[in-house]
């Protein structure tokens, strides 16, 4: 099969592999539809990621298809059946397995191989993360179920309400989703962004004010000035994993306030804090990454409900042949959203 294979830095080549071979417990599912992420770009950028791939190896987490083969010993899949993977598992016993963070398995087993014309998925996975999409969803559009569940766990972490204001700075894929799922639940948006492609995106998606950092002297107190009474929003969510914006951020919410810092910087990356304004004004600051077997499923739900669609993010479709040159287009940072790859 063509495949994907990730050697190093900046080193990807398209080659002929052998297709998967199975364990009794696992599925091969045969990809329709694999996204590009800002994950797979990072990963690309640094050649490996310490959690989820170590090269060499096939690449690719976002990802929908049709089941090619079956394991003996899976007994609720069958051939055929169009299905939607998740990219990891929790073992459902460890310590944070049992506290209800799952997310934070210290034996969470990832999986990539998603840019090839088949993926192997394994038991684990296949028996908390493996759904069949409904006839209604279209293959790309139930690929965008992880970085989904991403999103809304967390949104959760929040506690956004009706009438809040949310500020949201990064405008990618994910801080688009943001957007989309603040404002059906009621919240006034502030987006933040600097590239007039995204923002002309957000305000499609939902936002109610739109700020070009590039167009403002202190993009802090541009975002509260958009406040009710200067004081800040409700929440607050970075997306973009620069500490400039982390630092940013922290210092658009009112007193009591909630800020997530849901983009991941850098290892070694340090930040300063007013540690007074976090103290008397009792500022939350939280963090989220990755999701859980619940959250995959409430992504699917929303996508099944048409409130996020594959349409507003992904801006082009390429052969898997093309997948080298995507990402390094990707690397310049053109404004493009996501790219739909058809292996």
């Amino acid at each position: 099969m063509t495949a994907a294979v990730l050697y190093g830095k900046e080193d990807l080549k398209i080659e002929q592999v052998p297709v998967p071979s199975l364990l009794p417990d696992e599925v091969l599912v045969r990809v329709r539809s694999a996204l590009t992420c800002g994950t797979d770009l990072k990963v690309y950028r640094q050649g490996y990621h310490a959690k989820m791939i170590v090269p060499p190896a096939i690449f690719g987490h976002e990802l929908a298809g049709v089941v090619e083969q079956v394991g003996d010993d899976v007994g609720h899949i069958r051939k055929g059946m169009r299905v939607v993977a998740a990219n990891s598992a929790p073992c459902l016993d460890c310590r944070y397995c049992r506290r209800s963070q799952a997310n934070l398995c210290e034996r969470l087993l990832f999986n990539n191989g998603a840019y090839a014309e088949f993926i192997r998925i394994p038991g684990r996975i296949v028996r908390q993360n493996l759904l069949e999409i409904p006839d209604h969803v279209d293959f790309p559009d139930a690929a965008l179920v992880e970085p989904l569940a991403c999103v809304l766990r967390g949104l959760e972490a929040t506690g956004l309400q009706p009438d809040d204001t949310f500020a949201i700075i990064g405008l990618g894929p994910v801080g688009l989703m943001f957007i989309r799922l603040a404002k059906l639940r009621g919240a006034r948006v502030i987006a933040i962004g600097k590239r007039q492609s995204q923002l002309a995106v957000a305000q499609r998606m939902g936002a109610d004010e739109i700020v070009n950092i590039t167009q403002v002297e202190d993009v802090v107190e541009e975002v509260r000035r958009r406040t009710l009474d200067g004081e800040g929003a409700d929440v607050a969510v970075e997306a973009v994993g620069t500490p400039q914006t982390w630092e940013w951020v922290a210092g658009m919410v009112r007193r009591g306030g909630t800020v997530n810092l849901f983009g991941g910087c850098a290892s070694g990356s340090t930040v300063r804090l007013d540690t007074a304004r976090l103290h008397y004004s009792e500022i939350t600051l939280k963090a989220s990454f990755h999701h859980t077997p619940a959250h995959i499923r409430k992504a699917l739900d929303v996508i099944s409900r048409g409130e996020i669609r594959a349409k507003d993010f992904i801006t082009g479709e390429a052969p898997l042949t093309r997948l080298p040159e995507i990402l390094v287009h990707m690397l310049n940072r053109n404004g493009d959203l996501k790219t739909a790859i058809i292996p």
